[in-house]
């Protein structure tokens, strides 16, 4: 499918840093950042933009933080290089701490937000309007919001917001095609004059359909990641998604490079995508946490008692 209008932003490093708690190397982030740039994808999101005062700075590396100085070391003379896009969790951001767009590392900043904090992201996401950046809302966990508050917010980032881009997240990946496409059509009863995007997880095999299914009904902004790579079960895969797209702007090839001479590694070390018990917290409509608990337990494989379990607690 070719739609001048979509833009792809890799979410590899800033999503893929929940599984190492963000300790790649600079070395690896550069070549990671070379070979997305090169693949012609439109943004590259490097991490988040915490406050080092509220985390060890010894238990989480550098992306978990993205200081300016970290951002430039792997990004400066990169040609043609991608947009930098960062992630802002409401409560965690030193304001005072952060330049204007025009003398930042960073082109956009993605505020995270569940439904019932929307309005402290709108806040959040408006005065980093205000200083000059690309703004988007990431709405999480919308399998699980699904009552007139969904509504509600919907209409207040319309109404509120300054934000470009509306994220619409499977947090959980839980969800079907069919469930996508009555999202993004309640969405837009909504919202008139934002662009939509579409970020889910694979814990059901659905990431890269789904985000399918959000294309075929007019979504613009899309996350994936290089050979998948996320917190517990991960995302869409960047390379499929780019070989679907049939744009010729991207090229796969350099993605191909990355996942066998840096990717292929890290994965034998480092655990994500289609696990079992990633599976079933998906199905179930579950939070990944009790999945990832029980896979650094000597109980990892056992997954009938994982599914029992969460099955008796969803009934309680």
């Amino acid at each position: 499918m070719y739609r001048e209008s979509i833009k792809v932003l890799d979410c590899t490093i800033r999503d893929g840093g929940l599984v190492n708690k963000h300790k790649f190397t600079h070395e690896f982030v550069k070549r990671s950042y070379e070979g997305v740039s090169k693949a012609g994808v439109d943004y590259f999101e490097i991490g988040y933009i915490n406050s080092p005062n509220l985390f060890s700075t010894s238990e989480y590396g550098p992306w978990k933080f993205c200081a300016q100085a970290d951002i430039r070391k792997v990004t400066d003379g990169v040609p043609n290089g991608a947009k930098i896009s960062v992630m802002a969790d409401v409560g965690r951001v030193e304001m005072d701490a952060m330049p204007f767009a025009h003398e930042s590392a960073f082109h956009m900043v993605r505020v995270a937000s569940y439904i019932k904090g929307v309005d402290k992201a709108i806040a959040l996401a408006n005065r980093f309007h205000e200083m000059g950046y690309e703004t988007c809302i990431n709405l999480m966990a919308l399998s699980r919001d699904q009552g007139p508050e969904l509504d509600e917010a919907f209409a207040q980032v319309e109404k509120e917001s300054q934000a470009k881009v509306i994220y619409l997240v499977d947090s959980f990946g839980s969800m079907y095609q069919e469930d996508i496409e009555k999202l993004v059509a309640r969405a837009r009863q909504h919202i008139k004059t934002k662009e939509l995007g579409f970020h889910g997880h694979n814990n059901q095999q659905l990431a890269y359909s789904n985000t399918i299914e959000a294309i075929i009904h007019g979504v613009n902004y899309l996350d994936a990641t290089i050979y998948g790579m996320g917190r517990a079960a991960g995302n869409c895969t960047l390379e499929l998604l780019l070989g679907f797209l049939k744009n010729p702007k991207f090229d796969i090839r350099p993605v191909l490079d990355l996942i066998a001479n840096d990717y292929l590694e890290l994965r034998k070390t480092m655990e994500w995508g289609y696990i079992i018990p990633h599976m079933i917290a998906g199905q179930l409509n579950q939070h990944p946490q009790d999945a990832l608990d029980l896979r650094k337990t000597d109980e990892r494989d056992a997954y009938r008692a994982f599914y029992e379990r969460l099955v008796s607690s969803g009934m309680d």
